[in-house]
Protein backbone atom coordinates (compact mmCIF):
# COMPACT_ATOMS: atom_id res chain seq x y z
CA UNK A 1 0.00 0.00 0.00
CA UNK A 2 1.71 3.13 -0.44
CA UNK A 3 0.87 6.28 2.15
CA UNK A 4 0.54 9.55 0.19
CA UNK A 5 1.17 9.28 -3.27
CA UNK A 6 -1.98 10.09 -5.62
CA UNK A 7 -3.89 6.70 -6.23
CA UNK A 8 -6.03 8.85 -9.23
CA UNK A 9 -3.72 7.94 -12.01
CA UNK A 10 -2.63 11.23 -13.52
CA UNK A 11 -2.87 11.46 -17.73
CA UNK A 12 -0.77 12.85 -19.55
CA UNK A 13 -2.18 15.56 -21.98
CA UNK A 14 0.95 16.53 -24.03
CA UNK A 15 0.80 15.94 -27.65
CA UNK A 16 2.47 12.97 -29.25
CA UNK A 17 5.27 15.22 -31.13
CA UNK A 18 6.38 16.48 -27.79
CA UNK A 19 6.24 12.71 -25.74
CA UNK A 20 8.22 11.33 -28.78
CA UNK A 21 10.89 14.06 -28.96
CA UNK A 22 11.75 14.21 -25.35
CA UNK A 23 12.32 10.54 -25.41
CA UNK A 24 14.21 11.10 -28.59
CA UNK A 25 16.39 13.53 -26.86
CA UNK A 26 16.93 11.31 -23.48
CA UNK A 27 17.81 8.18 -26.03
CA UNK A 28 20.11 10.34 -27.74
CA UNK A 29 22.16 11.36 -24.45
CA UNK A 30 22.08 7.87 -23.17
CA UNK A 31 23.06 6.24 -26.56
CA UNK A 32 26.36 8.61 -26.69
CA UNK A 33 27.41 6.98 -23.70
CA UNK A 34 26.26 3.35 -24.43
CA UNK A 35 23.19 3.45 -22.32
CA UNK A 36 19.44 3.51 -22.50
CA UNK A 37 19.45 6.99 -20.25
CA UNK A 38 16.24 6.14 -17.88
CA UNK A 39 18.41 7.92 -15.75
CA UNK A 40 17.83 11.27 -17.50
CA UNK A 41 14.30 10.64 -18.64
CA UNK A 42 13.35 10.15 -14.65
CA UNK A 43 13.39 13.63 -13.61
CA UNK A 44 11.78 14.82 -17.19
CA UNK A 45 8.93 12.48 -16.36
CA UNK A 46 8.65 14.25 -13.10
CA UNK A 47 9.21 17.86 -14.20
CA UNK A 48 8.42 18.21 -17.53
CA UNK A 49 5.19 15.68 -17.46
CA UNK A 50 4.22 16.28 -13.82
CA UNK A 51 4.04 13.00 -12.85
CA UNK A 52 4.57 11.89 -8.97
CA UNK A 53 7.59 10.58 -8.11
CA UNK A 54 6.35 6.64 -7.61
CA UNK A 55 4.19 7.36 -11.05
CA UNK A 56 7.36 8.17 -12.70
CA UNK A 57 9.12 5.65 -11.32
CA UNK A 58 6.55 2.82 -12.39
CA UNK A 59 6.19 4.38 -15.85
CA UNK A 60 9.93 4.65 -16.25
CA UNK A 61 10.69 0.55 -15.42
CA UNK A 62 7.65 0.24 -18.43
CA UNK A 63 10.13 2.19 -20.57
CA UNK A 64 13.07 0.89 -19.64
CA UNK A 65 11.73 -2.85 -19.91
CA UNK A 66 11.09 -2.16 -23.97
CA UNK A 67 14.48 -0.81 -24.47
CA UNK A 68 16.17 -3.67 -22.72
CA UNK A 69 14.14 -5.96 -25.21
CA UNK A 70 14.67 -4.31 -28.01
CA UNK A 71 18.50 -3.63 -27.21
CA UNK A 72 19.02 -7.22 -26.24
CA UNK A 73 19.35 -9.01 -29.75
CA UNK A 74 21.81 -6.86 -31.28
CA UNK A 75 23.65 -6.82 -28.19
CA UNK A 76 23.33 -10.45 -27.81
CA UNK A 77 24.31 -10.19 -32.00
CA UNK A 78 27.42 -8.19 -30.98
CA UNK A 79 28.98 -10.37 -28.22
CA UNK A 80 28.98 -14.03 -29.67
CA UNK A 81 26.01 -16.07 -27.89
CA UNK A 82 28.57 -18.96 -27.36
CA UNK A 83 30.75 -16.23 -25.58
CA UNK A 84 28.16 -14.90 -23.39
CA UNK A 85 26.75 -18.23 -22.21
CA UNK A 86 29.92 -19.57 -21.60
CA UNK A 87 29.77 -16.87 -18.98
CA UNK A 88 26.86 -17.55 -17.06
CA UNK A 89 28.10 -18.40 -13.85
CA UNK A 90 28.77 -14.18 -13.66
CA UNK A 91 25.12 -13.45 -14.68
CA UNK A 92 23.20 -16.53 -12.05
CA UNK A 93 25.70 -15.15 -9.40
CA UNK A 94 24.14 -10.68 -9.51
CA UNK A 95 20.76 -12.44 -9.93
CA UNK A 96 21.27 -14.00 -6.89
CA UNK A 97 21.38 -10.78 -5.27
CA UNK A 98 19.57 -8.71 -7.71
CA UNK A 99 16.19 -10.63 -7.69
CA UNK A 100 15.99 -10.52 -4.15
CA UNK A 101 16.87 -6.70 -4.72
CA UNK A 102 14.04 -5.33 -7.08
CA UNK A 103 11.38 -6.90 -5.08
CA UNK A 104 12.75 -5.21 -1.98
CA UNK A 105 13.56 -1.71 -3.73
CA UNK A 106 10.10 -1.89 -5.19
CA UNK A 107 8.34 -2.92 -1.87
CA UNK A 108 10.41 0.11 -0.36
CA UNK A 109 9.57 2.58 -3.34
CA UNK A 110 5.67 1.83 -2.79
CA UNK A 111 5.55 2.63 0.99
CA UNK A 112 7.55 5.45 0.90
CA UNK A 113 6.05 9.02 1.45
CA UNK A 114 6.11 11.21 -1.52
CA UNK A 115 8.54 13.66 0.01
CA UNK A 116 11.08 10.95 1.28
CA UNK A 117 11.11 9.18 -2.33
CA UNK A 118 11.85 12.29 -3.74
CA UNK A 119 14.93 13.00 -1.78
CA UNK A 120 15.90 9.04 -2.33
CA UNK A 121 15.62 9.44 -6.03
CA UNK A 122 17.93 12.62 -5.38
CA UNK A 123 20.68 10.67 -4.08
CA UNK A 124 20.10 8.25 -6.10
CA UNK A 125 20.67 10.40 -9.16
CA UNK A 126 24.03 11.74 -7.50
CA UNK A 127 25.05 8.61 -7.39
CA UNK A 128 24.59 7.56 -10.72
CA UNK A 129 26.63 10.59 -11.89
CA UNK A 130 29.30 9.24 -9.91
CA UNK A 131 29.43 5.87 -11.55
CA UNK A 132 28.96 7.50 -14.89
CA UNK A 133 32.48 9.77 -14.14
CA UNK A 134 34.19 6.53 -12.67
CA UNK A 135 33.08 4.09 -15.21
CA UNK A 136 34.23 6.46 -18.38
CA UNK A 137 37.00 8.19 -17.00
CA UNK A 138 38.84 5.72 -15.52
CA UNK A 139 40.37 2.40 -16.22
CA UNK A 140 38.36 -0.61 -14.48
CA UNK A 141 40.48 -3.38 -13.35
CA UNK A 142 39.62 -6.18 -11.47
CA UNK A 143 39.54 -7.01 -7.30
CA UNK A 144 40.82 -9.92 -8.06
CA UNK A 145 38.98 -11.90 -5.37
CA UNK A 146 39.17 -15.44 -4.45
CA UNK A 147 35.93 -17.23 -5.69
CA UNK A 148 35.03 -17.55 -1.49
CA UNK A 149 34.52 -14.20 -1.85
CA UNK A 150 33.77 -13.31 -5.04
CA UNK A 151 30.42 -15.37 -5.27
CA UNK A 152 29.24 -13.25 -2.08
CA UNK A 153 30.61 -10.12 -2.82
CA UNK A 154 28.48 -10.72 -6.48
CA UNK A 155 25.61 -11.20 -4.25
CA UNK A 156 25.68 -8.21 -2.45
CA UNK A 157 26.58 -6.16 -5.30
CA UNK A 158 23.55 -7.95 -7.14
CA UNK A 159 21.20 -6.79 -4.18
CA UNK A 160 21.94 -3.75 -4.10
CA UNK A 161 22.13 -2.90 -7.62
CA UNK A 162 18.48 -4.52 -8.18
CA UNK A 163 17.04 -2.03 -5.15
CA UNK A 164 18.55 0.76 -6.70
CA UNK A 165 17.21 -0.18 -10.35
CA UNK A 166 13.62 -0.74 -9.08
CA UNK A 167 13.83 2.34 -6.70
CA UNK A 168 14.34 4.75 -10.44
CA UNK A 169 12.83 2.77 -12.51
CA UNK A 170 16.04 1.79 -14.33
CA UNK A 171 17.80 -1.10 -15.56
CA UNK A 172 20.69 -0.60 -14.15
CA UNK A 173 23.73 -0.83 -16.90
CA UNK A 174 25.24 2.18 -15.06
CA UNK A 175 26.19 0.13 -12.44
CA UNK A 176 26.21 -3.38 -13.73
CA UNK A 177 28.71 -2.95 -15.97
CA UNK A 178 31.23 -1.67 -14.16
CA UNK A 179 30.25 -4.02 -11.45
CA UNK A 180 30.84 -7.57 -13.83
CA UNK A 181 34.14 -6.06 -14.95
CA UNK A 182 35.54 -5.32 -11.34
CA UNK A 183 34.32 -8.65 -9.86
CA UNK A 184 35.22 -10.67 -12.97
CA UNK A 185 37.67 -8.43 -15.25
CA UNK A 186 35.26 -9.16 -18.29
CA UNK A 187 36.10 -6.68 -21.08
CA UNK A 188 33.14 -3.71 -21.57
CA UNK A 189 31.53 -5.22 -24.03
CA UNK A 190 30.99 -8.58 -22.97
CA UNK A 191 30.02 -7.13 -19.40
CA UNK A 192 27.25 -4.80 -21.50
CA UNK A 193 25.79 -8.00 -22.91
CA UNK A 194 26.43 -9.74 -19.54
CA UNK A 195 24.67 -6.52 -17.57
CA UNK A 196 21.46 -7.13 -20.05
CA UNK A 197 20.80 -10.66 -18.92
CA UNK A 198 20.63 -9.76 -15.33
CA UNK A 199 19.00 -6.55 -16.15
CA UNK A 200 15.54 -7.89 -17.78
CA UNK A 201 14.40 -10.41 -15.00
CA UNK A 202 15.93 -7.99 -12.21
CA UNK A 203 13.36 -5.55 -13.84
CA UNK A 204 10.66 -8.05 -14.31
CA UNK A 205 10.99 -8.95 -10.61
CA UNK A 206 10.82 -5.31 -9.74
CA UNK A 207 7.44 -4.56 -12.52
CA UNK A 208 5.90 -7.49 -10.60
CA UNK A 209 6.11 -6.13 -7.73
CA UNK A 210 4.57 -2.94 -8.84
CA UNK A 211 2.16 -4.00 -10.07
CA UNK A 212 0.85 -5.04 -6.81
CA UNK A 213 -0.08 -1.49 -5.70
CA UNK A 214 -2.68 1.08 -6.75
CA UNK A 215 -0.41 3.29 -8.41
CA UNK A 216 0.69 0.98 -11.12
CA UNK A 217 -2.77 2.19 -12.48
CA UNK A 218 -1.04 4.92 -13.64
CA UNK A 219 0.31 2.88 -16.73
CA UNK A 220 -2.52 1.81 -17.84
CA UNK A 221 -3.86 5.19 -17.79
CA UNK A 222 -0.84 6.19 -19.90
CA UNK A 223 -0.20 3.18 -22.59
CA UNK A 224 -0.21 5.44 -25.74
CA UNK A 225 1.94 8.22 -24.02
CA UNK A 226 4.49 5.15 -22.41
CA UNK A 227 4.67 3.87 -26.26
CA UNK A 228 5.28 7.11 -27.83
CA UNK A 229 7.74 7.78 -25.49
CA UNK A 230 9.20 4.20 -25.71
CA UNK A 231 9.59 4.67 -29.32
CA UNK A 232 11.20 7.78 -29.14
CA UNK A 233 13.68 6.69 -26.55
CA UNK A 234 14.71 3.78 -28.63
CA UNK A 235 14.83 6.23 -32.03
CA UNK A 236 17.15 8.42 -30.03
CA UNK A 237 19.61 5.42 -28.42
CA UNK A 238 19.96 4.42 -31.98
CA UNK A 239 20.57 8.01 -33.52
CA UNK A 240 22.81 8.42 -29.97
CA UNK A 241 24.74 5.30 -30.77
CA UNK A 242 26.02 6.51 -34.33
CA UNK A 243 26.69 9.47 -32.59
CA UNK A 244 29.31 7.44 -29.89
CA UNK A 245 32.92 9.01 -30.09
CA UNK A 246 31.82 12.01 -31.63
CA UNK A 247 31.99 13.70 -28.73
CA UNK A 248 35.14 13.92 -26.31
CA UNK A 249 34.16 11.91 -23.23
CA UNK A 250 36.45 14.86 -21.45
CA UNK A 251 33.32 17.08 -22.67
CA UNK A 252 30.63 14.70 -23.16
CA UNK A 253 30.73 12.74 -19.44
CA UNK A 254 31.21 15.96 -17.34
CA UNK A 255 28.02 17.56 -19.33
CA UNK A 256 26.06 14.45 -18.70
CA UNK A 257 27.18 14.19 -14.98
CA UNK A 258 26.09 17.96 -14.56
CA UNK A 259 22.37 17.27 -16.16
CA UNK A 260 22.22 14.52 -13.55
CA UNK A 261 23.51 16.41 -10.28
CA UNK A 262 21.37 19.83 -11.33
CA UNK A 263 18.37 17.29 -11.88
CA UNK A 264 19.04 15.91 -8.07
CA UNK A 265 19.00 19.43 -7.10
CA UNK A 266 15.42 19.60 -8.20
CA UNK A 267 14.03 16.13 -6.80
CA UNK A 268 15.31 17.71 -3.44
CA UNK A 269 13.75 20.60 -3.59
CA UNK A 270 10.40 18.92 -5.32
CA UNK A 271 7.24 19.22 -2.90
Amino acid sequence: MTTDQNLVPLRSTHSAPVVFGAGAAIGVLGGMIGLGGAEFRLPLLIGLFGFAALSAVILNKAMSLVVVLVALPARLAAVPAAEVAARWPVAVNLLAGSLLGAWTGASWAARMRTATLYKVLAALMVLMAAALVVTHTTTLGTLSLPLWAQVPAGVVAGFGIGVVAAIMGVAGGELLIPTIVLLSGEDIKTAGSLSLLVSLPTMLVAFARYSRDGSFAVLGANLRFTAIMAAGSIVGAVLGGLLLGVFPDLVLIPLLALILLVSAVKLARHD
